[in-house]
């Protein structure tokens, strides 16, 4: 019996779904009118009223029937027994049906990857997908964020769906650098962008399609070989490149046993303090690397451990001498259990000390 009636609201469903809203608005129009008319011919209803008559046949058609009013005469309950009622449901019915129907709709084209999010702003885009090392980075990206969180698209060019609805909205394309797919993920407006494609070739070709749509986003990249990262920088500076770190890695903890605990521990956001950054703002006097240490340390609780001139350069200075000074835009890297604001650090006391 089952089997029978699934095929039967398969059949309803499709032949909802094929009535266009012009039709059914027409039909119920065109009901209402035909409705209120029988009802007016016969007479001696009070529920023929214009005052009363569209709040009748609404109770009716919706099946609510609150019983306040009621057509009196038998010709009145006829025909609302076998035209107001039959058609004002059916209606009701075809009604309830199609917005459910495009509300689905609407759901699975977000979960198949055909959503369009052009519009967004300050938004963070993945593209590629790599299973559980991807869920990983979201749940990095998301714990790093705390306060200010950023919405993320994730891209991929894989036939799938949505592999993480509840945490990230999702683009399929044929390609990671397609126009097609950069532009439905929202990468023209993206505050930054992570590439991480199945291979060298389609890391360089996603990350040089982003940032011909985009040049002010931050771009990251991760490549296998060295070579890849170079051609990036090559074409585009601001491009920041992560290559595998694995040997030096292995290197580090057969020297010095356990260094992988503290690499990992730096970089999560999920357990422990994290490493951060923040830029000196440009209206600020300069100030000591050791004022900055012990302001940070006693104040925040916080260890400062580098300072760069570039975001991207390569003047990056660990364990700078206490004496050296910090100047308005140049970057500081620390160690905290949570981001720091630089109005947050009394830069004007600093710069007298």
């Amino acid at each position: 019996m089952y089997p029978i009636w699934s095929r039967v609201a398969k059949r309803l469903y499709t032949r909802i779904s094929e009535v266009t809203w012009d039709a059914v608005l027409s039909l119920t129009v065109i009901h209402f009118a035909a409705s209120w008319s029988l009802i007016a011919v016969i007479g001696g209803e009070k529920i023929a009223s214009s005052e009363i008559f569209w709040y009748f046949y609404a109770t009716t058609a919706t099946t609510v029937g609150y019983g306040d009013y009621a057509p009196a005469t038998a010709a009145g309950r006829a025909i609302t027994i076998l035209w107001v009622m039959p058609g004002g449901i059916a209606l009701f019915t075809t009604i309830i049906a199609k917005v459910v129907q495009q509300f689905s709709e609407k759901w699975k084209k977000k979960l198949r990857g055909l959503a369009n999010y052009e519009k967004s702003h300050d938004h963070i885009v993945i593209l590629g997908w790599h299973g559980s090392r991807t869920q990983r980075m979201v749940d990095h990206i998301r714990g790093g964020q705390r306060e200010h969180e950023r919405e993320i698209v994730l891209c991929s060019s894989e036939t799938i769906e949505n592999p993480m609805p509840d945490q990230v909205r999702f683009i399929r394309g044929a390609a990671l650098n397609t126009p097609d797919l950069l532009r439905r993920a929202g990468v023209a407006n993206a505050t930054f962008v992570i590439v991480f494609g199945h291979d060298d070739n389609e890391t360089l070709a996603a990350a040089l399609g982003a940032a011909a749509v985009n040049g002010d986003a931050h771009i990251v990249a991760y490549f296998d070989q060295q070579s890849f990262a170079d051609l990036l920088k090559a074409h585009c500076p601001r491009a920041e490149c992560n290559v595998s770190l694995s040997i030096e890695m292995m290197v580090r903890s057969g020297q010095d046993p356990g260094s992988s605990r503290v690499q990992r521990q730096l970089l999560s956001t999920l357990v422990g303090p994290t490493q951060f950054s923040l830029r000196v703002p440009a209206d600020v006097d300069s100030v000591t690397y050791g004022a900055l240490f012990s302001e940070l340390k006693t104040k925040h609780d916080a260890t400062l451990f580098g300072v760069a001139k570039s975001t991207l350069g390569d003047d990056l200075k660990l364990n700078a001498s206490l004496d050296d000074r910090v100047g308005p835009g140049m970057i500081l890297y620390f160690m905290a259990d949570q981001r720091i604001d630089p109005a947050q650090i009394d830069w004007r006391v600093l710069s007298s000390t």
